[in-house]
């Protein structure tokens, strides 16, 4: 569980004014010094992550962020990086003190009910003085959970523990709780999924990229076999594969090659067709493919990658895409990227938006950027279903 990447886990998110104590809060939590405490205000600038195992819940992600009152020289940059902390956080934990409401609290609390995001009120300093029961039961009615805590008393350290547990539980997403399927509903018991997987300059040395390993593990879960196979293999195997395939899963590098050696009673799609539906909204996207073809000469698209990485001759967002896109549609676009978290603020001046599959971004976070094209009405779509509206082989890919 160590291992688990960011993506995988439940993002819990501190927010609070400056000098509420959440970075004690935190430390408290992990019982470690994760992050640095001071009475100084602005100590927290940018978020502070820790990621750690949290029974029952499983692997979760602290998110400690700088207070939304920071009055520091800096104080403007820092509150525009907290509030993005908002886009992919799955719970949040608002640090209050006792006594005390205000716009920023008020503020927490609208913005996380405006993306459906629960709030667990925590009242910290409780041991420097106590809350009055009619400030708890106003928080109660603003928020779905209370905790008191003292964070500087180490004995009373197990009864909040055990009083955030529980808020937790009952607080989780249902997205997380019950996330949607991968392949579990296309495949059943002792089915044959084959997978093709190229191995190219792309490749991590001695390691399949996320998406491969989760749905191995997917399909292993739900008792499906599993037959991994680079493309050349599949191409002279797959007349000969007994027991007949149920479904076939590719590499969008592949698509085209892999779609045409199919029998066409046997399905076949793309991992990135998968995840758009596991961490998007496929039909969302789906919509989004169509505006591919409506794109004009210097029209603006927006190519977003969700990993960091350095980008090679054979880049799949940097090269192969854009390659695809200027053959298909006969134009010369305007390309920008956004890499990692570098998410353009203003996205009014695209035509169309094209996500990566968002192995390393939390279905909150990606959820967040469809929803923004949404409210701007700018088509947004994966680069599974673009690579295969290029290809000529979308609604092949959809069958599944």
């Amino acid at each position: 569980m160590s291992g688990t990447v960011k993506s995988m886990r439940l993002q819990i998110a501190l927010f609070g004014r400056t000098n509420t104590g959440k970075s004690t809060l935190l430390n408290y939590i992990t019982n470690q010094s994760v992050a640095i405490t001071s009475p100084i205000a602005g100590t927290t600038t940018d978020a502070v992550e820790k990621a750690m195992e949290f029974a029952p819940v499983g692997p979760v992600l602290f998110i400690d962020t700088a207070g939304l009152d920071d009055p520091t020289e800096l104080g403007a940059e820092r509150i525009k990086k907290t509030l993005k902390v908002f886009d992919r956080a799955d719970i949040v934990l608002l640090a209050v003190l006792p006594g005390t409401w205000g716009d920023a609290e008020e503020y927490i609390v609208s913005a996380a009910r405006a993306r459906k995001i629960k709030v667990i009120a925590v009242i910290t300093q409780c041991d420097r003085a106590a809350p009055e029961a009619d400030f708890i039961e106003c928080l109660q009615k603003k928020c779905n959970a209370v905790i008191c805590a003292s964070a500087l008393d180490p004995a009373r350290r197990e009864e909040f523990i055990s009083d955030f547990r529980q808020a937790l539980l009952k607080n989780l997403p249902e997205s997380f709780l019950t996330p949607p399927p991968l392949i579990g509903d296309l495949v059943k018991a002792n089915d044959l999924v084959v997978m093709i997987v190229p191995i190219d300059i792309q490749a991590p040395k001695g390691r399949l990229i996320l998406p491969q390993v989760q749905t191995i593990r997917d399909a292993l879960d739900n008792h499906a076999m599993t037959l991994v196979l680079n493309v050349e293999q599949y191409t002279s195997l797959i007349k000969f594969l007994t027991p007949r395939p149920a479904l076939i899963i590719c590499d969008s590098q592949v698509v085209k090659s892999v779609v045409q050696a199919t029998p066409q009673d046997i399905p076949c799609t793309t991992f990135s067709v998968l995840f758009s539906r596991l961490k998007g909204d496929t039909k969302v996207f789906l919509q989004g493919c169509r505006a591919i073809s409506t794109l004009q000469n210097g029209d603006k698209v927006l190519i977003a990658e969700a990993c960091t990485h350095h980008p090679t001759c054979e880049d799949i967002g940097r090269v192969k895409l854009p390659a695809l896109l200027k053959k298909f549609t006969g134009k010369t676009l305007d390309i920008d990227f956004a890499p990692g978290r570098d998410y353009p603020e203003n996205i009014s001046q695209y035509k169309l938006i094209i996500h990566c599959g968002s192995c390393m971004l939390n279905r909150q976070e990606t959820m967040s950027r469809i929803i923004s094209a949404q409210n701007l009405n700018i088509p947004i779509t994966n680069y599974g279903m673009a690579i295969s509206c290029c290809q000529g082989v979308l609604d092949d890919v959809l069958i599944p």
